[in-house]
């Protein structure tokens, strides 16, 4: 039975999901943390504050006597978190920060947005996805211009070629290449957190699977499933690992251990499970849960035009060369891992003009800065999506040239892509509005709260288990790694140091494994979730619908999330 017959489209879902959102902020209490200037004998120095969207909006209205009316809001807000967390001392730090929150949105927190909670309507839910484009168009114009890359790789042949030629030399073991991609995207995923470079890959690998004998869903998997299992164990992940470890004031090697064990663990079962709906979907192709769908015009690899020997080897090295200056530029060599080769070599090029005579202060300087590539870009390591856009935008050009594409040539086929990817880019903004709606309403401090609540005066044990089943629902609210971070590790992570130091344990072993429970949650829902732009962008890419998805991944999810607690429970007890 065709699954699209069942599942609305992609868009609707995220517009239904924003929907169910907005009506929740007028039935879920509105809530927020602050940071509260001055305080001590308290976690963190973060307290929860109820609010009061109805009298938020009132104070609003008053105008003259609004700043009045906050004063006295602030006033019984403090009694109420005193009265919530009466070990906080603060003087008047408390107040103020109050005060400041009610009269600016800001909660003092790094990172997060200036919001005051209000319920959502109508305009809210119609404004969401179109604030969610300006907050992601730097990903939606990433996703644009691969498409422009792609198309015009696509239009050389090349890409055809280079299928046909693998496909040749697996003959008979085509399976195997399941694990020889999946493990260095794994790697990806668990080194610097992998997720929309991605998207350039899915219509290469697919198209490679698919002429290999398989389907759809088996060159989707390949990628969705090594990345994710890669960011679910993050090791050394700078965007999570990282960011949680630098808040917690814990070394990043803390835990490692027992991150490598289960990224070595839930990699092997990833691969297994791609191995074995791969195997069946070759043996009975009936089997497969995407025979129905139609192939997107970008996995469907261009036969007919003709690129000289020569030429096709100059846009081979190119493709790689694009790959490989894209790793390299968005780990962060020198902030995270300490490595300052490319740093030292950006500035010995700026050094070089100089010994060269060009001076910083001459037109001549100038110029060269303003139009020498290497000279007024980014040093690699401290790359992101709009050095990635001018990187790719930049290598579409050239590739196009070697390949003999005149100039009309080149931008027509560089436009076709665009315009097959214009639909992944407005998922991305949409997903983003899920987000808008939810930190609008006050959903997520709320719902923070309630998991800080339940995991007060438990043992290690089950602490562990709660903070990691909490973490999913905030991953879900929360689709961003590093945003996560920011706003649970400061709350549960330092309430593992608590529990675990009564526990007669290590306050850092605690620490670690909250870190560890937060990372391996988020992974697991960033898998599917309908909030991340990446996963809903790859499924519009892949022509499939988010059923199919679905379909495909719960009982991997199954194994993965039980996994996973298992693993968090023999944590416990063996500090690794």
């Amino acid at each position: 039975m065709n699954t699209n017959t069942k599942m609305p489209t992609v868009f609707t879902i995220l517009i239904l999901i924003t929907i169910m959102f907005a009506i929740l902020s007028w039935v879920i209490p509105a809530g927020k943390y602050i940071q509260v200037e001055g305080a001590s004998n308290h976690q963190g120095t973060l307290v929860h504050m109820p609010l009061d969207r109805g009298r938020l909006f009132q104070i609003d209205l008053s105008k003259e006597e609004s700043q009045k009316l906050r004063e006295i809001y602030a006033q019984e807000l403090v009694l109420h978190i005193q009265s919530v967390y009466p070990d906080l001392t603060t003087g008047d730090g408390l107040y103020l920060s109050v005060l400041k929150y009610l009269e600016t949105g800001d909660t003092g927190i790094d990172h997060a947005s200036l919001q005051i909670p209000r319920r959502q309507g109508l305009w809210n839910i119609v404004a969401a996805p179109i604030e969610g484009f300006f907050q992601a168009k730097e990903v939606a114009l990433f996703i644009l211009i691969i498409g422009g890359y792609m198309g015009i790789l696509i239009k050389t042949g090349v890409l055809h070629g280079m299928i046909e030629k693998r496909i040749g030399k697996m003959k008979g073991r085509e399976i195997y290449l399941i694990p020889i991609i999946m493990i260095p995207f794994s790697i990806g995923g668990t080194t610097y957190g992998m997720c929309e470079e991605t998207l350039l890959f899915y219509p290469i690998i697919i198209a490679v699977f698919i002429a290999a004998g398989y389907d759809v869903m088996t060159g989707f998997g390949v990628i969705l499933v090594s990345a994710g299992t890669g960011v679910l164990a993050s090791t050394t992940n700078p965007f999570a690992t990282g960011v949680a470890s630098n808040i917690l004031g814990l070394d990043l090697g803390e835990g490692l251990v027992l991150r490598f064990i289960m990224w070595v663990i839930f990699l092997g079962i990833g691969i297994g499970y791609v191995m074995s709906y791969a195997k069946k979907v070759k043996s009975d192709p009936e089997a497969s849960i995407t025979k129905n769908v139609e192939l997107p015009k970008l996995i469907t690899v261009e036969k007919n035009r003709v690129v000289s020997n020569r030429s096709r080897k100059w846009v081979m090295m190119l493709f790689v060369i694009t790959w490989v200056v894209m790793i390299l530029g968005v780990i962060p060599w020198s902030s995270k891992f300490g490595i300052h080769l490319f740093d030292m070599i950006y500035n010995q090029v700026g050094t070089a003009f100089q010994l060269l005579g060009f001076q910083s202060n001459t037109a001549l300087s100038y110029a060269l800065n303003r139009t020498m590539i290497i000279t007024h870009s980014t040093a690699l390591g401290d790359w992101y999506l709009g050095q990635l856009c001018v990187w790719f935008l930049f290598m579409a050009i050239v590739i196009g040239l070697v390949a003999g594409m005149k100039e009309k040539e080149l931008v027509k086929t560089f436009m076709e892509g665009v315009k097959s990817l214009v639909s992944v880019a407005l998922i991305v903004g949409v997903s983003r509005g899920i987000k808008i709606v939810i930190e609008a309403g006050g959903i997520d401090g709320t719902l923070l709260y309630v998991g800080e609540t339940l995991l007060k005066d438990t043992n290690p044990l089950v602490f562990t288990g709660l903070a990691y089943l909490i973490n999913i629902p905030l991953a879900f609210l929360i689709p961003s790694t590093s945003g996560l971070a920011n706003t649970s590790m400061p709350i549960v992570g330092e309430l593992a140091g608590h529990v675990f130091e009564n526990a007669n344990m290590l306050s850092e072993h605690g620490k670690a494994l909250a870190i560890t429970a937060y990372q391996t949650a988020s992974g697991l829902v960033n898998m599917i979730s309908p909030t991340s732009g990446t996963i809903m962008g790859a499924i519009a890419l892949s022509g499939m619908s988010y059923g199919h998805l679905l379909k495909f991944m719960g009982k991997l999810l199954m194994l993965l999330f039980f996994g996973s607690l298992l693993l968090l429970g023999v944590g416990v007890f063996l500090p690794l």
